[in-house]
């Protein structure tokens, strides 16, 4: 089969959003190629991972790359995509650039090349995440491994937004915890917090690959016991109460249900919103405190923030 590479240069506040487009319009694959990740400073706190090569990113913006197969629908398709970028000027999204370029690639190419940017990477003093196909040899018996397969659809965990939620959760689950996670894609935050000490874990996503990605990984995990996997559009339905809350998702999708949030949880109950770029900081924190939350504190890494909100009452 022959694959059409679409590549879109934007910025980082739209990542999400183009990616979830791309995935919605039959997306075997997306690539994320951010400049930032040549400056990341992961070395100075944890050790150097891998090396990227400076080539492989563009000198400004982001590139969101996918994979489409070429057939008789995929001028429409691009069409449809071009579409739903321009409408995201309707939710305040900066595209930045917003061109989109095509190119054609071999179905080998393609299996294969998006796994080297995937390598594995300590997310915090304890925990790492590392692809199911490396190999990777825990340091000690207080490390917290976990292993994933993205399913070349989904995040790898590295994103600074993840990296935020997975260090919070690393600082606010208590053993025995109850807990969302919303919007939870490969599954890495629900994970992270059954091997942190959570007792029961509901996972949630509309999307249906997402929620199969996501089984896979817990069950790779051995936490099947702890965590359950549901297709769910946010928490529409769910009646039971949690100790915490976790949405690394966008801050426009963040605002939708911070009422719904406040309800769902527990007297002194924690909500860890992430996603949220810098310029939607200040919306969102006003948001949760008029939903009725105390926010705890917020935490930033590049231009990005994770908000740590508690139930006042």
């Amino acid at each position: 089969m022959k694959w059409s590479e679409i590549s879109i240069h934007t910025t980082q506040e739209a990542i999400e959003a183009v990616a979830n487009i791309l995935h919605e319009s039959g997306a075997s694959g997306v690539v994320i190629e951010d400049p930032q990740d040549l400056t990341r400073k992961w070395e100075d706190q944890y050790g150097e991972i891998y090396e990227l090569n400076p080539a492989d990113y563009p000198e400004e913006g982001v590139i969101v790359k996918a994979y489409l197969p070429v057939n008789s629908f995929l001028g429409e398709t691009v069409e449809e995509i071009k579409q739903a970028l321009n409408n995201l000027a309707l939710y305040d999204i900066d595209l930045g650039h917003g061109t989109v370029r095509l190119s054609e690639v071999h179905e080998e190419e393609w299996a294969t090349a998006w796994k080297k940017y995937y390598k594995p990477m300590r997310i915090s003093d304890r925990i790492v995440i590392t692809p199911t196909w490396e190999e990777y040899v825990q340091e000690s018996e207080h490390e917290v491994v976990i292993e994933l397969d993205p399913g070349m659809a989904f995040g790898t965990g590295t994103h600074p937004t993840t990296v935020l939620c997975i260090q919070a959760l690393e600082d606010y689950v208590k053993p025995g915890f109850s807990l969302f996670d919303v919007g939870c894609g490969t599954g890495v935050l629900g994970i992270a917090a059954a091997k942190l000490g959570a007792g029961k874990v509901l996972a949630l996503d509309l999307d249906e690959m997402a929620v199969e990605i996501a089984r896979i990984n817990v069950k790779l995990n051995g936490v099947s016991e702890q965590v359950q996997v549901k297709r769910n559009n946010l928490l529409d339905g769910i009646v039971e109460k949690a100790d915490l809350i976790v949405a690394n998702i966008l801050a426009e999708v963040i605002l939708r249900f911070t009422a719904e949030a406040y309800d769902h949880l527990k007297k002194d109950g924690y909500f860890i919103a992430s996603g949220i770029i810098q310029t939607k900081e200040p919306m969102v924190r006003q948001a949760l405190q008029e939903a009725g939350f105390h926010v705890v504190e917020a935490r930033k890494m590049e231009d990005w923030y994770a908000i740590i909100a508690r139930k006042a009452v």
